[in-house]
């Protein structure tokens, strides 16, 4: 039988700032006993964190899973069974393409109490630290999130046709001459605007503008690399809120 005092708190731990974390997210992390951690997110609360603390190293790279979901989901288990105090910290939101849910039903499905704490999104603060606004009056009136690995449906396609909708791609650097080629394909216009934002709220933070037609040559040239967000929609076009020459860090194409 699960010892009822150990517990797990999915905890949301944004785009990587510490100083971007919740209050709540930051009480659980100061009394925890176990961190199972992401590789992206507040990855320096290591420093804050006592001697005594297990951390386990659970992140995932672009293709490359060291730890699969089925042990993180057991790690999970069995250091709550042990009557710890755990913390899954995640980057972003743990309901925003972080395998959250599975998790949550990993610890209901054992006996072990479990919450889940929001954290910023990665959809909306990388935008926001480049200077773009997902939704803005009389721009855009609506979001459609994407995950880039997966395949293009009617509905994402859809959304990238409307002119009033923000599409904004996670994890999709890879995948980018894909989402480009069947977009074009359908019918989205080759002048869409799209800003690919490297690296949000972080110090070498840096913006490429430009087009759906061109974006994969720019991409190329300018060596984007994850971890990135791409938005696409009239609020990627530069210079929307800001005059061109105070984006600092931005390649405008």
């Amino acid at each position: 039988m699960p010892d009822t005092a150990g517990r797990v708190d999915l905890v949301g731990g944004g785009p990587g700032p510490i100083d971007l974390l919740t209050l709540r997210a930051w009480r659980l992390l100061m009394r925890a006993e176990v961190v199972v951690m992401d590789r992206l997110g507040p990855t320096d609360i290591r420093d804050h964190l006592g001697p005594e603390v297990e951390i386990i190293d659970v992140g995932k790279h672009p293709g490359h899973h060291p730890v699969p979901q089925e042990e993180i989901n057991r790690l999970l288990v069995d250091r709550a069974r042990r009557g710890k105090r755990v913390v899954r910290l995640k980057g972003g939101d743990p309901f925003v393409f972080g395998r959250g849910g599975e998790e949550v039903a990993a610890c209901l499905a054992a006996g072990i109490p479990v919450d889940v704490v929001p954290g910023i999104s990665s959809a909306v603060a990388v935008p926001q630290a480049a200077g773009i606004p997902i939704t803005h009056r009389g721009v855009a009136g609506s979001v459609h999130i994407v995950n880039g690995p997966s395949e293009m449906t009617a509905a994402t396609l859809a959304a990238l046709r409307d002119d009033s909708v923000t599409t904004v791609i996670l994890m999709g650097v890879g995948a980018l001459p894909r989402i480009v080629a069947d977009a074009l394909q359908a019918g989205v216009p080759a002048e869409r605007p799209v800003a690919i934002v490297e690296r949000g709220h972080h110090r070498d933070q840096r913006t490429t503008h430009s087009t759906l037609g061109t974006v994969v040559l720019d991409a190329g040239v300018a060596g984007v690399r994850n971890p990135a967000v791409i938005v696409i929609g009239e609020v990627a076009r530069a210079g929307l809120l800001l005059p061109e020459h105070q984006l600092a860090g931005d390649i405008v194409r």
